[in-house]
C-alpha cells in the first residue's frame, strides 16, 4: 500500500475536494482506497459521506490516533472519518509520540487489505500533520497561485518543527515529495505571473505532465468541482457538459498521480 499526503500549512486551497475525486478516481480505476480525514472541520468526509460507494469505518480518526481504533472494511473505497476531537491532540504533549506510533501501525496492518491510503490533513501544522507526513510514503501540496502561498513554499519545507526537511532528516527519510499541485487556477495576468515564479524557481517541484513542450500540471477554478464535493460526487459521474468538459481537464492530473503511485509501488 501506497499512502498519500495533501498538505498544505495554508487552508482554502482546494485539498479537501481534490483528495477526493482523487480517491474516486483510484477506486474506480479499481485500487483499494483507504482515506483518512485528519481535519477536524471534515469538509473531506462529509462529501465522502455523501458518496453510495463510501464504505464509513466504525471508528473515528481521533480514535484511530488515540491507538483505539479497529479493522477497517475491505472496500473499494473505506473512509476513517474526521471528528471533533482531532482539534484538541495538539494540547496533549504527552500523547504525541503515541499518536504518531498509532498511525504507522495501523498503516503497516492495513498494507495487505488497500492499494492506495489518502490521508488528508488540517492546514495547520501540528501533531496530526506531523504524524501522517512521518507514517507517509508521498507528500502532495496543492497551492494556489498567489503571493502567500508562494512564500509559504518556503514553510512547507523549513518549517522549524514540521518542515518536509526536518521530518525526513529525523522520522521518515524515505519520504518522496511528489511535488507542487497548482489549485483553483483562473486565467488572470496576476495568476499567469505567479505560475511564471513558481516555474522558475521551483520546477524540479511541479508535476511535469508533457515533455515536449514542457508543460506542468495545473487544476482549473471549476464551479463544478465545488459543486461534485458539496454533493458527494465523483465530477466524472456527474451528468453535465460543465462536468464532462472540467473531468477532460483533470483527468490528466490524476491519471499522472496515479501512475507516480502505482510506479512506487
Amino acid at each position: 500500500m501506497q499512502t498519500l499526503v495533501l498538505a498544505n500549512q495554508k487552508g482554502g486551497v482546494g485539498k479537501s475536494a481534490l483528495a477526493c475525486q482523487l480517491a474516486y478516481h483510484l477506486a474506480r480505476a479499481g485500487k483499494r482506497v483507504l482515506f483518512v480525514d485528519l481535519d477536524h472541520q471534515g469538509n473531506s468526509t462529509k462529501a465522502l459521506l455523501g458518496h453510495p460507494k463510501t464504505s464509513p469505518c466504525a471508528f473515528s480518526a481521533t480514535h484511530l490516533l488515540e491507538g483505539r481504533g479497529g479493522m477497517a472494511p475491505e472496500a473499494a473505497l473505506a473512509l476513517i472519518g474526521a471528528d471533533s476531537g482531532l482539534s484538541g491532540l495538539e494540547r496533549r504533549p504527552s500523547g504525541h509520540n503515541g499518536f504518531v506510533e498509532a498511525l504507522r501501525a495501523f498503516l503497516v496492518c492495513a498494507t495487505d487489505r488497500y492499494d492506495v491510503c489518502v490521508i488528508d490533513t488540517n492546514p495547520n501544522p501540528d501533531i496530526r500533520y506531523a504524524a501522517a507526513m512521518i507514517a507517509a510514503d508521498h507528500v502532495l501540496s496543492p497551492i494556489q497561485l498567489n503571493q502567500e502561498a508562494i512564500d509559504g513554499i518556503g514553510a512547507l519545507f523549513n518549517h522549524a518543527r514540521y518542515g518536509l526537511g526536518k521530518i525526513k532528516a529525523t522520522f521518515n527519510p524515505n519520504l518522496n515529495f511528489m511535488g507542487i499541485l497548482p489549485n483553483l487556477v483562473e486565467p488572470t495576468p496576476f495568476q499567469r505571473n505567479n505560475f511564471a515564479q513558481i516555474v522558475r524557481h521551483f520546477p524540479q517541484h511541479l508535476l511535469e505532465i508533457q515533455s515536449m513542450p514542457k508543460l506542468f500540471a495545473l487544476i482549473q477554478k471549476r464551479s463544478v468541482i465545488a459543486e461534485a464535493q458539496a454533493s458527494g460526487q465523483f465530477v466524472a459521474d456527474m451528468r453535465k457538459t460543465a462536468a464532462r468538459d472540467t473531468w477532460r481537464e483533470i483527468k490528466p492530473v490524476l491519471d499522472l498521480i496515479a501512475r507516480k503511485l502505482s510506479k512506487e509501488a
